[in-house]
């Protein structure tokens, strides 16, 4: 179990995977995991590493209260996807498929120990790539939610949709914007799969709380692409 290295390019994919259908690395709100595993980050991944990214700049956020939130520190290792070896603080990077060397020595003359060695090599090479997931279409989206007015509980507002739960949705973080006269609207933002979850399903779900819920409109639609 592990992340690998995530100084590198290699860890932070692995990283970005973990997260494109989840808010935190461990449970439904930030914990010890959290800042355990954004230590090890240290800066913030690239642009291009949309789900990583979104995760660093939410835990970041909590910098002041990180001693306060739930949960015990533990080994980098311990957290993760299962079938990525942990490589933190090992004295050499992992090396990439590409690294793999495919032809052996150089020598004219192979031996049948280098034989049998890039043949091993060429079959973990190939079991690697058959193995590689099918790609699935998802989309980032944040959505605005608008009360009724300055009364409405905005806590139990944001309860109710995040309430809703269906294959291929994941909510993520949130935050209150205000829109004028004392008003606030609900900023959320959620993962979906393009094939099981739209938008049209999300505003007929989140509007059916008619007495929180004045309208629903969609801020901003990323779609993610997959490798």
């Amino acid at each position: 179990m592990g992340f690998g290295d995530l100084k590198s390019a290699a860890g932070l994919r692995v990283l970005n995977d973990f997260l494109a259908d989840k808010s935190y690395i461990e449970g439904y709100v930030p914990s010890q995991a959290d800042i355990a595993v954004f230590e090890a980050v240290g800066a913030p991944p690239p642009a291009e590493l949309f789900h990583a990214l979104r995760w660093y700049n939410h835990i970041k956020s909590y910098e002041k209260q990180k001693a306060s939130l739930p949960g015990i520190k533990k080994a980098l290792g311990k957290y993760g996807p299962a079938d990525v070896e942990d490589t933190t603080g090992a004295a050499t990077d992992s090396k990439d498929d590409d690294d793999i060397d495919l032809f052996g020595s150089d020598d004219e003359e192979e031996s049948e120990e280098a034989k049998k060695l890039r043949e091993e090599r060429l079959a973990q090479y190939e079991s690697k790539k058959s193995k590689k997931p099918a790609v699935v279409a998802k989309s980032s989206i944040l959505l605005d939610v608008k009360p009724w007015d300055d009364e409405t509980d905005m806590a139990k507002l944001e309860e109710c949709v995040r309430s809703i739960q269906a294959d291929g949705l994941v909510w993520g973080s949130s935050k209150l914007v205000p829109v004028g006269y004392g008003i606030k609207k609900l900023q959320i933002q959620c993962v979906v799969e393009d094939d099981k979850v739209g938008t049209d399903m999300l505003e007929e779900r989140i509007t059916a709380f008619e007495d929180y819920v004045q309208s629903m409109d969609v801020a901003a639609f990323n779609k993610i692409l997959s490798s």
